[in-house]
């Protein structure tokens, strides 16, 4: 016999335990492990004895290998009435389950568990989401591991510790944990909106249910379409509306115009009025036009603002990067006049006027322009952004280098 210190999951269920040296006791049928630390240990194992299923204290088995076969054995059966909270079966709730890469950023499904057999306990470890641990489960790794090794050879293995893993699908067997997603949230929302595109409705809709408004927004800016929609008709009118309302005007209004009218026209109706007025405005717009495109959302000023309050007003309103590319100088009646740059007002003297360091050559765009003028017009002058006027020189937005990339590739997706 040969002490275990380490042993896949799949070698053990299934198999015979032993209480005497009378015979079986038994069958294995699962380990069950509390998820409160950061590797989760084995508490009771659920065994089949005769007709009936029991949950059985874990601190009493040993498990010992003997001519490749793994034994387990159980001198004494404590039975266990009741789980606590934080515990999983790990045959029926990881095994074939989805959870999430961490390292790699992306949804992987488990073919086996790896565990460590410590003096504090058995521990779950690692993962295996590669083919070898497929194979193993059928019971044909080890002969085929045999065959090509002769051939210079092996099987693809794939481990991922588990601090590495999260998101693990419960959503359909009615356990909640909860640290199940608390990795997840430490994700940048590019890398969480492509792993939640991956996963299933319903474990989609589990994970942004435990964002705040702000980072659900940011998450649902970055998601595709079918997902976006799917997450959004799956909260509540009230809810869906809040988030909607903290996502640029342009980006809502794209999302609208794929969904369901009556859907679309009721999450209108629940937000506040000026960004559903400014929503609808946008969606008027041909799907070809500048217009379509734009944000509303930019920075301008009075030509006789001050550079100190110019600061001011951009302390106070701590904008996105992407709404300081260019800051925009009007008339008094919203007409566009010129542009200033960030650095011109940071190293002018706080007393000096914007009409003093602005630049009046602006190059700009009407909203019904199309957006096929957009790519070649940003590259030529080396742009950032672009303003759109209306046709009386009213400023109305801007299009940022960002949307006009999105765009293309949205279109070219579409040719093929």
């Amino acid at each position: 016999m040969n002490t275990v210190t380490t042993f896949y999951l799949s070698r053990v269920i299934g198999k015979p335990f032993y209480s005497s040296a009378s015979g079986a006791a038994g069958k294995i049928i699962d380990f069950v492990a509390d998820v409160n630390q950061i590797r989760p240990r084995i508490t009771a194992v659920r065994v089949k004895t005769g007709n009936s299923f029991k949950l059985l204290d874990f601190s009493n088995f040993v498990i010992e290998k003997n001519r490749g076969q793994y034994l387990l054995k159980c001198p004494e059966m404590i039975e266990i009435s009741e789980l606590p909270e934080n515990t999983l079966m790990f045959a029926k709730n990881v095994m074939d389950r989805q959870l999430v890469d961490m390292d790699g950023r992306k949804v992987v499904r488990v073919n086996d568990v790896r565990l460590a057999v410590l003096t504090s306990g058995v521990f779950a470890v690692a993962v295996d989401v590669g083919i070898e641990g497929l194979l193993r489960r059928l019971g044909v790794a080890k002969p085929l591991k045999n065959i090509l090794r002769q051939f210079g050879l092996g099987i693809p293995s794939k481990l991922i510790l588990w601090d590495e893993v999260a998101a693990i699908d419960f959503s359909h067997t009615g356990i909640k944990l909860a640290k199940e997603y608390s990795k997840l949230l430490t994700l940048h929302t590019s890398d969480l909106a492509d792993i939640i595109e991956d996963l299933d409705r319903n474990t989609q809709i589990a994970i942004f249910s435990t964002l705040d408004e702000e980072k659900a927004a940011d998450v649902l800016e970055e998601l595709e379409t079918d997902a976006q929609i799917n997450i959004l008709e799956s909260m509540t009118t009230e809810k869906a509306a809040d988030v909607l309302e903290k996502m640029p005007a342009d980006e809502v209004a794209d999302l609208l115009d794929e969904m369901q009218e009556d859907k679309a026209e009721e999450l209108l109706n629940e937000m506040e009025s000026d960004t559903s007025e400014e929503i609808r405005e946008l969606m008027e717009y041909p799907d070809n036009s500048v217009g379509s495109i734009m944000t509303t959302e930019y920075i301008s000023f009075n030509e006789n603002t001050t550079v100190g309050e110019a600061l001011d007003e951009l302390r106070t309103l701590r904008p996105e990067s992407d709404s300081i590319y260019y800051l925009y100088v009007l008339d008094d009646d919203g007409k566009l006049l010129a542009t200033v740059s960030l650095r011109d007002i940071v190293i002018s003297q706080l007393d000096v006027k914007l009409q003093n360091i602005m630049n009046t050559k602006v190059i700009f765009v009407y909203d019904t322009d199309r957006i096929d003028s957009l790519a070649e017009m940003i590259s030529k002058y080396n742009l950032l952004a672009i303003p759109v006027a209306s046709e009386a020189g009213e400023m109305l937005g801007m299009v940022v280098i960002d949307d006009v990339v999105s765009n293309l590739l949205r279109s070219r997706k579409r040719r093929f």
